[in-house]
């Protein structure tokens, strides 16, 4: 077997293994921030990052969700990390925009936060801010899911069930699992372009 027909094989066998009321419950939820006119804010790091910033443009767009990601400003961004540090990043953004009890969270992480361990520690403040405030709280993480499957209304465990591919299976079902929302009859509202060129 090839790498290529192995890696294939591992995502099926991942994907399988998903939770399906896991997402289920984070549609609802997402579907109700709505419904109240809240917001939602994404929050990632490295790779899920730029599915932060990818997302937030499916949420709006297709989803009609009013949705923002700190990672979409790189000056307001590195600013509050040179000034201020990393572990502080989110929440103070999250402050500045005004985060309450309407609003939502959505993590995209490979290992769902880790104060402990010194891992994703803006993510863990984050979460904590969105505690506080009354905030919905929502995931799509690997591993054992970390502080985001603790603390979150509904949150996707993405399975680790090989090892030695942990992030890039994490990462990659991460797109897969928000594409599923943004396109689940509870959240999408328009149709995709491609789609209703189609028809």
């Amino acid at each position: 077997m090839s790498f290529s027909e192995s890696y294939i094989a591992e995502s099926t066998r991942v994907l399988g293994a998903i939770d399906p009321e896991s997402v289920e419950r984070c549609a609802a939820g997402i579907a109700e921030v709505r419904e109240r006119d809240g917001r939602l804010f994404i929050l990632g790091v490295g790779g899920s990052a730029g599915h932060a910033s990818h997302a937030v443009n499916d949420f709006r767009k297709i989803c009609d969700v009013e949705s923002y990601t700190p990672v979409d400003n790189v000056s307001e961004l590195t600013a509050r990390v040179n000034d201020d540090g990393w572990s502080s990043t989110f929440s103070e953004w999250l402050k500045g925009s005004r985060l309450s009890s309407d609003d939502a969270v959505l993590v995209f992480s490979v290992g769902g936060g880790d104060a402990e361990r010194g891992v994703s520690a803006n993510l863990v403040a984050a979460l904590e801010l969105a505690r506080e405030r009354g905030s919905a709280i929502f995931g799509v993480v690997g591993r054992d899911g970390g502080y985001t499957a603790k603390v979150a209304n509904a949150c996707v465990v993405i399975p680790p069930l090989f090892d030695d591919h942990v992030t890039p299976h994490t990462e990659g079902l991460c797109a897969v699992i928000w594409h599923l929302l943004v396109s689940h009859p509870k959240l999408a509202r328009a149709s995709t372009k491609w789609e209703s060129v189609g028809r």
